[in-house]
C-alpha cells in the first residue's frame, strides 16, 4: 500500500499494560484481541514487582514474552507506574516504528496520552475493565471491555442468544438498545442509496466513530448482522459478490409500522 494505513491485520502495535489496574488473568484475552487489529510488535508492563500483589504475574510474563518495566512507587499517593508508561509511549512514537498502541488500563490518567497519540496519526486501542471512566474510552479510537474479552467463547454465547435472551450488563455510558437502535437509523438514514439500503460495514464502522466502546460482544453476539437482526427493526438482504465465498449484507430501516419490540 501507498503511503495510506496498513491494513488492520498489519498494523504494528505497542501494547502497554498497567499492572497496577490490570490482573493477570486477562493476558490472554488481551493478547489474542490484539491480534485481530494488528501484530503486537512491543509489549511491556509496568509496576513496582517488589510488591507481592504482583507475583501472580511472574509466569503469565514468560509464557507470553512480555517485558516487565519495574517502577519503584517513590512517594505516596503519586503513581510512578502512570509516568513510566506515559514517558514509554512517547518515545515509542517517535521512534516511528509503530501504526498503533493498545493501553490497557481501567485508568482515567491515561486520557490525555490516548487523545495525544491520536493526534500524532496512532490507531488507539484501549481496553479495561467495565469501571473504566468515560473520558479514557471517549480518548480511544476502540475501546473493549476485559469481562467481556475474558468471557467471550464464540459458541457458547450464539447458543446462549439462540436459547434464551441473553441479558447484557450495561456499563454506564455504555449505549443501550434503544439508543443503539435510533443511532443505527440515522445511519442507515446517512449513508443509504436511493431505495433505503445501506452497506452492513459502513454502517458498523460508522457506529464505531460515535461509539469507541461498540462492540456486538458487549450485547451478547459474536458478529454485527446477528445483532442487527435481534433488534427486528431493520430489514437485511445479503447479496452476491464476484468472489462466492464473500457476501455483503446491507440493511434498511423497516417502516415504523412493521417494527416489533426488541426485548
Amino acid at each position: 500500500m501507498e503511503n495510506d494505513k496498513r491494513l488492520d491485520n498489519e498494523k504494528k502495535i505497542a501494547v502497554l499494560i498497567d499492572a497496577d489496574n490490570v490482573s493477570e488473568k486477562y493476558i490472554k484475552p488481551i493478547l489474542d484481541e490484539v491480534s485481530n487489529h494488528g501484530i503486537p510488535t512491543y509489549k511491556r508492563i509496568y509496576g513496582d514487582w517488589t510488591k507481592p500483589q504482583l507475583g501472580a504475574w511472574k509466569n503469565v510474563l514468560l509464557n507470553y514474552s512480555i517485558t516487565p518495566i519495574q517502577q519503584y512507587s517513590y512517594t505516596t499517593g503519586k503513581n510512578a507506574t502512570d509516568a513510566a508508561l506515559i514517558i514509554d509511549a512517547m518515545d515509542i512514537l517517535y521512534s516511528n516504528n509503530v501504526d498503533g498502541f493498545c493501553i490497557v488500563s481501567s485508568d482515567s490518567d491515561f486520557t490525555r496520552l490516548a487523545a495525544r497519540l491520536r493526534e500524532a496519526g496512532m490507531y488507539v486501542i484501549g481496553m479495561g475493565e467495565k469501571k473504566t471512566p468515560t473520558p479514557f474510552i471517549a480518548a480511544c479510537e476502540k475501546f473493549k471491555y476485559l469481562e467481556v474479552l475474558a468471557g467471550v467463547n464464540s459458541a457458547s454465547l450464539e447458543n446462549n442468544i439462540q436459547g434464551k435472551n441473553a441479558k447484557y450488563e450495561p456499563k454506564d455510558g455504555m449505549a443501550t438498545l434503544d439508543e443503539l437502535i435510533r443511532t443505527i437509523r440515522i445511519i442507515v438514514t446517512e449513508s443509504s442509496d436511493e431505495d433505503g439500503w445501506a452497506f452492513l460495514g459502513e454502517v458498523g464502522k460508522r457506529l464505531n466513530k460515535r461509539y469507541p466502546d461498540f462492540d456486538t460482544r458487549n450485547y451478547g453476539h459474536t458478529k454485527l448482522t446477528p445483532l442487527i437482526s435481534s433488534l427486528k427493526q431493520f430489514e437485511i438482504q445479503p447479496r452476491k459478490t464476484s468472489n462466492p465465498n464473500i457476501i455483503h449484507y446491507y440493511i434498511k430501516n423497516k417502516p415504523k409500522s412493521k417494527q416489533h419490540n426488541h426485548s
